[in-house]
């Protein structure tokens, strides 16, 4: 039987766009994720001033290595998306693109304001935490 996260939603606390929390089946693989920027192949930055460009690009970013790890945005437990900005406005833009990529797939997140980030014009970046079953034959890279 495949195992499945299951995230926890509270009718006690203010009605939100993601769960409050995830809970893991005992026996997955949890794997955890370095943070996704928006780098291209050549490491360049594309879109230095567009922040929903660039939460796009690491969604993308994140979704290859998580293929690689033989996982899929369904199977992110947790994210924490990173802007950097102060500008609240900027945050809702970059929080509203990675809903956008992510759909249905309500996972707990942070939403976290910062200084400033690694790469030149880099404005955002997403940490992921991720949980799959491989009793099923997955096999590892």
């Amino acid at each position: 039987m495949e195992k499945k996260i299951t995230f926890i939603r509270s009718g006690n606390l203010a009605s939100v766009d993601y769960a409050y929390a995830s809970s893991i089946p005992a026996g997955m693989d949890v794997l955890f994720f370095a943070g996704a920027c928006p780098l291209d192949k050549d490491r360049n930055v594309p879109h230095p001033s567009t922040y929903e460009q660039q939460a796009k690009l690491c969604v993308e970013n994140l979704k290859e290595v998580l293929k690689e790890s033989d996982a899929a945005l369904e199977d992110v437990v947790y994210t924490r998306v990173l802007v950097a900005s102060g500008d609240r406005s900027d945050l809702v833009a970059s929080w509203s693109a990675v809903r956008e990529e992510f759909g249905e797939h309500d996972v707990p997140s942070t939403l976290s304001g910062v200084t400033v980030l690694g790469y030149e014009h880099q404005l955002v970046e997403i940490e992921a935490v991720a949980a799959v079953d491989r009793e099923g034959g997955v096999k590892r890279r």
